[in-house]
């Protein structure tokens, strides 16, 4: 009997792609170019009704951050909240591995796209999430 186990793991959201190079993936209209990373029916800004998938660029900027100190029983604070732009597309993302000071967090800071373990089920599936550290 062999003691090595084999770990799978599972992302947290559907658009953040797991393997070699962790990215995102986000539905953009053929006819206006807007992103999104839900799944649509309707672009809400031009009604078009087809998509394709593209791959989001794994750094940007800042472009407006809270630093969160009050949150659910079992949410540890403080954490940063974030909104990133990468490449054009606005993300919606905590800033991780990183003090959550305005100290260490400012608007423009250049960040990338960064993964971590949420936890295990007992057999050992990992969820996978998503946020950005500092570069």
């Amino acid at each position: 009997m062999s003691t090595e186990t084999t770990l799978s793991q599972v992302p947290h959201v559907g658009y953040l792609q797991l393997g070699v190079r962790p990215h995102l993936v986000a539905n953009e209209c053929t006819q206006c170019k807007a992103r999104y990373f839900d799944r649509r029916n309707a672009c809400a800004s031009c009604f078009g009704s087809d998509f394709v998938k593209v791959d989001i660029p794994t750094e940007g900027v800042v472009r407006s951050f809270t630093i969160v100190t009050f949150a659910s029983p079992g949410i540890p604070v403080p954490f940063v909240a974030s909104i990133v732009d990468c490449g054009g597309t606005s993300v919606r993302g905590n800033i991780i591995n990183c003090e959550p000071t305005p100290e260490k967090v400012h608007l423009g800071m250049k960040v990338r796209l960064a993964t971590f373990t949420m936890g295990a089920d007992d057999n050992g599936v990992e969820a996978i999430g998503f946020g950005f550290e500092p570069l």
